[in-house]
């Protein structure tokens, strides 16, 4: 279709573009194609609106939209498909070398995203411009227009109303000048100003070993470094250093990445015309140096390297680095791994050949070896200081409060010293305050060269501070106990005892603060040791202590001896005992000591309360302390009861609800599950647990209140230590419990028996063996009216307090074990509620 039937469509179908029948892309984008001058007159000459048609005659001014050629490797997803071979080759590289990872691949690396030409880079005036770029001239004066002239394959631009002009092969510079002087002469008060607009678009070939070879499209402006990135960059398996430039089959130019990555040099870095070739040819020889150096890496040798040009390549040495012993791993003739060592700080060791498939070590320089004393432990600024002849304690701690943690002990802190000629450790004891709070006096030691001051924290500090707002004070003052911080001194005295040289321990057990393991102090006295573990507690004993101490008889067997002590001698300096290795100190408590034993007095007493009592007293010498009985008591229901006995009427109770499940469950398995009374068993067993499992044990004893305070012959009652009496008022009802129709409580009446007040509660259930009733006495004995003679049978007379036992018939549902141990419950279960009931 020509220009005019082209026009002519749009004419007609720009007012219907609603309407299915539309220009196809091809025939608007050969109307883009003319220049801008050319598409205004013609739309123009027939009345064609250029907005319409999606960008034609828009303001050229406009700036395109940067276009991202390659996504980078780092922002894309980790391991793709794709990447996968790759990175696991760079993994098994890495390993093979050290860790180390061949240098400057990842600059490069990264994946195509488009293969449209980059076109916003800036154009140098001496650029050549060839068929396809397009100079915007704008005009003004005069005469004001702007037009757009393509060159053409031959080379030439179509200048308005004048004939062409030639361009191709002149630089930018070149062709401005020409129309600037082609405007001046055909248009009279009319100036010109040229610029480059769209840029004409080469194809090259990126080969070898590239990681996605092949031809791609790029700006006549691109350089080798341009279609590197759009070609994703250099497989770990290429070279750097060797990449080749081809133009015509022939050579013309190499690039070496390094000078561009190290040097920052892109002379090298060549413009590129069509047709040319980019070869990356596989790897040269390599060479790996690690550790002090600034770019550990895998390095590609270009030619001869000494060992100084390879570590200026990786950034130089660090300040850490110790250059004396520069170790090299390589392969010799034999194809054997051996090791080789150069003196970096000689011209020697510097002028070393670097050899392919060296890996060079840059040691690190060893960590402080003199002039120092070091503070550990509980300290706010703990580390190492320098050292200077007559330095002390005092010199690094200045000030308890700010010098320390606040979980510090402030009382003791210890010194760990090296002998220089033997490494043999000593440990001296400080006084950690007197030390700080006097300068320069005895208890302020002079520190050597390799001192380490050992600060404690303190338990009870601690222990103090966990709900405190200073936590990280607390964490940190755990750590800092004596076990902890003393256990690698102790490691090291055990380590060097020797049977001229034995082991300078200790150990120290008993009411001191922190017993345990010790260096034995250098004044080989008791009191410093018990200084050393935090001083006695208030419970220890300063009549004696015994110090077990190991010897040799004359047969050179070994065996041990004790040594009493006294404590208090020893405390004060007066004691000659020097203490010797592995001497173990035992401290001895008081006995009893600060035991607060009590008995608890409740209900009808005088003076009611907690008493103290003391070793052997009874249970009437306290009863009359407290004033006697009031005149409301009633000493025939008294509740005595004693802790030891209340833990054991637990266990009895959770032995017998183990027993009751079991049980439980045999009933469940052998009963026939269509019998209605093996359903009956089954409930009442489960009702029993249940009454087990609610229970909660007394520890009752039952006592004859009443004897014991007025039969002298009576046995008295020794008092332990959580006993407990409590004396109720006088009673006035009879209680009724078991298996009877409505248990309750009923007025006592002198005239009623057990009969009748079984009658008054509905008389039994079906469940009730009625053969068996026993009645609890106030004081809680049992006494059966079936067969004792006392009673006089079911119709003797009950007292107030009285309760009456309805048990069930175990005889008539089944004769099994369980029934007996359900009896058994029950009258535990009823010892306990008529306990709790007269309470």
């Amino acid at each position: 279709m020509n220009l005019k039937n082209l026009l002519l469509s749009l004419t007609l179908l720009l007012p219907i573009a609603a309407q299915a029948q539309s220009i196809t892309p091809a025939q608007i984008e050969q109307f883009k194609s003319l220049p801008k001058a050319q598409q205004e007159a013609l739309a123009s000459q027939y009345g064609v609106d250029l907005s319409a048609l999606g960008g034609i005659g828009q303001s050229t001014n406009q700036r395109p939209q940067p276009v991202q050629v390659i996504d980078p490797i780092r922002s894309q997803q980790a391991d793709e498909a794709g990447s996968k071979p790759e990175k696991q080759a760079e993994t098994e590289e890495a390993k093979k070398n050290g860790g180390l990872k061949p240098y400057g691949y990842d600059l490069f690396a990264g994946s195509p995203t488009t293969f449209a030409p980059v076109t916003e880079i800036p154009v140098p005036s001496e650029y050549t411009l060839g068929p396809g770029d397009v100079l915007k001239v704008q005009l003004w004066g005069k005469e004001n227009r702007n037009l757009e002239l393509p060159v053409s394959r031959d080379g030439s631009v179509s200048f308005p109303n004048s004939g062409p002009l030639s361009v191709a092969g002149l630089s930018f510079n070149e062709a401005r000048e020409q129309i600037r002087n082609k405007v001046t002469e055909q248009y009279i008060g009319v100036q010109a100003s040229v610029s480059l607009g769209e840029l004409r678009s080469v194809r090259v070939f990126v080969l070898g070993e590239a990681r996605n070879p092949g031809s791609y499209t790029v700006s006549s402006l691109s350089t080798l470094t341009n279609a590197l990135f759009v070609s994703g960059g250099i497989q770990a398996t290429g070279s750097l250093r060797n990449i080749q430039h081809k133009r015509n089959g022939k050579l013309v130019g190499t690039l070496d990445l390094y000078d561009l990555l190290l040097k920052g040099d892109s002379r090298a870095d060549n413009r590129l015309q069509p047709g040319d070739v980019i070869f990356i040819p596989p790897v040269g020889k390599r060479v790996g140096i690690g550790g002090e150096v600034y770019r550990p890496a895998l390095y590609e040798l270009k030619n001869e390297t000494r060992l100084a040009e390879l570590v200026q390549i990786a950034g130089g040495l660090t300040p850490q680095a110790y250059p004396q012993r520069v170790n090299i791993i390589r392969t010799n003739s034999d194809y054997l791994r051996v090791i080789a060592e150069a003196d970096y700080t000689q011209p020697q060791g510097r002028n070393a050949r670097v050899q392919a498939g060296d890996t060079i070590t840059i040691p690190s320089i060893s960590d402080i070896t003199g002039q120092y004393v070091e503070l550990r432990g509980a300290a706010t600024r703990a580390g190492k200081f320098a050292w200077m002849p007559g330095m002390r304690v005092s010199s690094i701690i200045r000030d308890l409060d700010a010098d320390l943690v606040p979980a510090a002990d402030k009382r003791y802190a210890a010194i760990v010293r090296t002998n220089p000629n033997t490494d043999a450790v000593s440990v001296l004891n400080l006084r950690l305050r007197e030390a700080i709070t006097r300068p320069g006096s005895e208890y302020d030691v002079q520190l050597e060269e390799k001192d380490t001051v050992l600060v404690f924290s303190d338990a009870g500090k601690v222990e103090g501070s966990e709900n405190s707002e200073n936590s990280e004070n607390s964490e940190n003052g755990e750590n800092y106990t004596r076990e902890n911080l003393f256990a690698p001194v102790l490691q090291r005295l055990k380590a060097q005892a020797a049977p001229s040289a034995p082991q300078q321990t200790i150990r120290i057990s008993g009411p001191v603060r922190y017993p345990g393991e010790y260096p034995l102090p250098a004044t080989r006295s008791v009191a410093d040791a018990i200084f050393v573990a935090g001083g006695l507690k208030d419970a220890a004993s300063l009549q004696q202590a015994e110090v077990a101490r190991y010897t040799t008889d004359e047969n050179g067997i070994g065996q041990t001896r004790i040594i009493n002590l006294d404590l208090a001698e020893a405390m004060a300096g007066k004691s000659i005992l020097k203490l010797r290795s592995r001497d173990t100190i035992l401290i001895k408590s008081i006995p009893q000591f600060a035991q607060n034993r009590t008995v608890t007095l409740s209900g009808e007493v005088r003076y009611p309360g907690q008493y103290t009592f003391r070793d052997g007293e009874t249970l009437k010498e306290v009863l009359n302390r407290a004033g006697g009985l009031t005149g409301n008591a009633f000493p025939e229901g008294a509740v005595f009861t004693r802790e030891k006995l209340r833990q054991l009427e637990a266990r009895r109770l959770r032995e017998a609800e183990e027993r009751l499940q079991g049980d439980l469950l045999g009933v469940q398995l052998e009963g026939d599950s269509f019998s209605g009374q093996n359903t009956e068993r089954v409930r009442q067993v489960e009702s029993l647990l249940d009454d087990v499992q609610n229970s909660r044990s007394v520890g009752r004893m039952v006592i004859d209140l009443a004897s014991v305070l007025n039969d002298e012959v009576y046995q008295s009652i020794r008092l332990q230590d959580g006993d407990a009496l409590t004396i109720p008022t006088i009673p006035q009802s009879v209680s009724v419990f078991g298996e009877v129709q409505f248990p309750t409580s009923h007025l006592h009446e002198p005239s009623l028996t057990v009969d009748d007040y079984l009658e008054r509660s509905g008389g039994p259930t079906r469940q009730a063996d009625a053969s068996r009733v026993y009645v609890v006495k106030a004081n809680g004995s049992v006494m059966l009216p079936e067969k004792s003679s006392w009673f006089g049978g079911r119709s003797q007379q009950l007292q107030p307090g009285d309760t009456v036992i309805m048990p069930i018939d175990v005889d008539r549902l089944n004769q099994l074990e369980l029934w007996t141990n359900v009896s058994q419950i029950v009258y535990q279960m009823a010892l306990g509620a008529a306990a709790v009931g007269n309470l």
